[in-house]
């Protein structure tokens, strides 16, 4: 039974990744060849460019360290409440699919969206300088964006595998303050009710202890 269970909730996360990735990609690619298409100046392309390998390199990089990384460290940190530290525990015990959705899922993105911005650059420089030909630009623009990536990859990599514990403490951290920035008002509201349950058990108490009497 056991076994027949995590089969079942293996296969449930193959589909959802497989759908979710399809979805997410047609929409990511949609909205960036939309979005590169309005883009008129090439340092612009260029900017976004390189913000794209960033992310693309980041998210690698999470990724592989989320697989290195132990949990003792890091129960340690989150019996003592260290911000970031239950956040980063729980990457290490899902390393798994962090690692799919961080280096497949956003790696394939940032890819599609890497291509499309590089097409932009490619027919922008075509369009203002007629006499450069577009294949050895194309060749050009493809290596230098491969190269970048790959090299980027590699010494995330090498960072992820020495201080693993210390990437997946600092995505914590991120992770922990972006949720603080997100939902400011969560914890209050959940304190209020928490208050006012905790208060009308009280009354209910109090109207059933003076009924008793």
């Amino acid at each position: 039974m056991a076994n027949n269970q995590l089969r079942r909730s293996y296969l449930r996360h193959l589909l959802l990744v497989l759908t979710g990735t399809f979805a997410v990609t047609l929409s990511f690619a949609f909205v960036s060849e939309s979005f590169v298409r309005q883009l008129n100046a090439a340092a612009l392309v260029i900017g976004f460019l390189v913000i794209i390998i960033a992310v693309n390199i980041a998210f690698d990089t999470v990724g592989t360290a989320a697989t290195a990384a132990s949990e003792a460290p890091l129960n340690a940190m989150a019996a003592r409440k260290v911000t970031g530290a239950q956040e980063a525990l729980m990457l290490v015990k899902n390393a798994d699919k962090v690692a799919n959705f961080a280096n497949d899922v956003i790696g394939d993105i940032a890819g599609t969206v890497a291509g499309a911005l590089g097409i932009s650059f490619m027919a922008q420089v075509a369009l203002r300088n007629p006499d450069v030909k577009g294949l050895w630009l194309n060749i050009l623009v493809t290596a230098v964006i491969a190269s970048v990536t790959v090299t980027g990859k590699a010494m995330g990599k090498r960072l992820a595998v020495t201080q693993p514990n210390r990437v997946v403490f600092f995505t914590g951290r991120v992770i922990a303050g972006f949720n603080r920035a997100v939902h400011p008002f969560t914890r209050k509201n959940g304190k209020r009710r928490h208050s006012k349950k905790h208060s009308n058990k009280k009354k209910v108490r109090r109207v059933g202890s003076s009924r008793s009497g």
